[in-house]
């Protein structure tokens, strides 16, 4: 008997990439800084991100360079420099943070306050 292959599952949430993309570990806080603070240098970067290691750090500024929303410029002078900003695609997402950033302000005092209750047996 030949084994009959199910057809691929269409992925249920239509958002599930785009949330893979952009709210993976450091990822979020990354694309932050460059989107409101512009172009800066990896130091710099890493400056304003309390906790992100340079390897995690170097990690996520190629992945979203290999996505298209952080363009590095590197300049050929002594000492070398290399720059990062935001792209024009990753400005598209300012509306997106700016939501998200609304959403937080006025609800995560609710969400600390359930998790706390779960936490303590309430929930």
């Amino acid at each position: 008997m030949t084994p009959v292959t199910p057809p691929p599952v269409a992925d249920p949430c239509p958002i599930s990439p785009v949330v893979d993309l952009f709210f993976g570990r450091w990822s979020t806080q990354v694309l932050w800084v460059l989107i409101h603070d512009g172009r800066m240098r990896f130091n710099e970067v890493q400056q304003r991100i309390p906790g992100v290691t340079p390897k995690v750090l170097t990690q996520r500024l190629r992945q979203l360079e290999r996505d298209g929303l952080v363009q590095r410029t590197y300049h050929p002078e002594v000492p070398p420099r290399v720059e990062y900003a935001a792209t024009a695609l990753a400005g598209t997402l300012t509306p997106l943070f700016d939501g998200l950033a609304r959403w937080s302000n006025e609800h995560l005092a609710e969400v600390l306050a359930a998790r706390a209750a779960y936490d303590a047996g309430d929930g």
